[in-house]
């Protein structure tokens, strides 16, 4: 079992993936943090999308099994990253955000079935572009933070159409890039949890609850 100080990545391309999903974390939040947790082959990665209220997690297989917990800089993370040799020095542990105390199970997860890649792509298509529309509509005094706010709360807030998913799930996940996946994408339950996974990545979030200091107002392509 390794020493946590470098990992190195068994799947070829993965560093590159990995890179690519940190950089699109940290468009949003240069201070972005990043859970880290292994135990055994494989590593697992959590970051907090800014403003979507959810959390993103990455599972990436290890050469060698490798024991570790530790809270990171998401930007210090993507700095250590090797995508040539496919691998990454783990750096210093950072005071935890309050998120990274809530995370979701590692087991006990039910499938509740399967959408259909052109379903749930077509279901983010369709929310942001309701989204950007009524936010042109309103007039300029009327483009608030709190009326902005109130808005993406109304849609976001809806579900997948065939599931209890909240669409800022779908949401999160087009913008990380997750949409990009070929095949369908399943939805999964464990206790108050609820998972969007596709092969690139997945988005859980809270049925109730939400998670600490988080925004809501969306982001467009």
């Amino acid at each position: 079992m390794t020493a946590h100080g470098q990992l190195a990545l068994a799947e070829p391309g993965e560093a590159g993936d990995l890179a690519a999903f940190l950089g699109r974390q940290l468009r949003w939040d240069r201070t972005a943090a990043a859970r880290l947790r292994a135990d055994g082959p494989a590593l697992a990665l959590f970051t907090r999308p800014a403003r979507f209220d959810v959390l993103a997690v990455r599972v990436c297989a290890l050469r060698e099994h490798a024991a570790l917990d530790t809270t990171v800089s998401a930007g210090e993370l993507l700095e250590r990253l090797d995508t040539e040799a496919g691998t990454v020095a783990v750096p210093a542990s950072v005071t935890g955000p309050s998120w990274a105390g809530m995370l979701p199970p590692r087991g006990n997860w039910r499938a509740l079935g399967d959408v259909p890649e052109h379903g749930v792509r077509g279901a983010a298509a369709a929310v942001i572009a309701e989204f950007r529309r009524r936010t042109e509509a309103l007039p300029d005094a009327g483009r608030t933070r709190t009326a902005l706010d109130a808005l993406a709360d109304e849609i976001w807030s809806r579900h997948l159409p065939g599931t209890t998913l909240p669409l800022r799930a779908v949401h999160a996940a087009h913008a990380l890039g997750f949409l990009r996946a070929p095949g369908p994408a399943a939805v999964l339950t464990s206790g108050p949890w609820l998972r969007l996974r596709t092969a690139l990545g997945s988005v859980a979030v809270r049925r109730s609850g939400g998670l600490p200091g988080i925004g809501v107002t969306p982001l467009t392509p």
